[in-house]
């Protein structure tokens, strides 16, 4: 039983530290977000960690050893990097107002855009983000713009979308950030 802690621990981190990377890669590129939330990445990563502390018990030779300590040492860094991360975003959360104001269907139903009016303060900008939503909570943030309030949209066909005058084939994945 304990050989199964060793390995279903580093397979946990091995999947965190994979969906963690994507996820940050994911928010620069504007690609799909297809992680869970940074929540979920957490209790993974403690999972990982206590079936690492108990797959370290196995001490059938020195590779096992070794992946041991080496799931516990990633785990531990990776979840104090995860709760900082999630810190950090409460309280930037807490400094910018995102403000849901609108939502748009392609005329045959199958895209669905959400608009958010985000205002940063005196500490930063203001502007409006546009996300396409996926199946189950992935989202693709396929629109933003900085120093406007409002928006604009005209869908010229079922995969086309005309957003403040920036064409968009949702088809193809097309973005627009300024």
């Amino acid at each position: 039983m304990i050989t199964k802690y060793n390995a279903w621990s580093f397979y946990l981190i091995v999947f965190c530290v994979g969906i963690f990377y994507y996820s940050i890669y994911s928010n620069m590129n504007n690609t799909w977000l297809i992680a869970p939330p940074h929540y979920i990445l957490f209790l993974i990563s403690i999972l990982a960690f206590i079936l690492g502390v108990k797959g370290c018990k196995d001490k059938r030779n020195r590779l096992v050893k070794l992946r041991s300590w080496l799931t516990v040492i990633v785990s531990s860094l990776l979840s104090l990097v995860i709760l900082s991360v999630l810190l950090l975003s409460s309280f930037a959360s807490s400094l910018q107002e995102d403000v849901h104001f609108k939502t748009i269907h392609s005329p045959e139903n199958n895209y669905t855009i959400d608009f958010y009016r985000w205002d940063s303060g005196s500490a930063g900008t203001f502007g409006v983000r546009g996300e396409w939503n996926g199946p189950l909570w992935f989202k693709k943030r396929i629109y933003y713009e900085e120093k406007t309030k409002n928006i604009t949209v005209e869908w010229t066909n079922n995969d086309m979308v005309s957003i403040n005058n920036h064409a968009l084939n949702l088809d193809e994945g097309e973005t627009y950030r300024e």
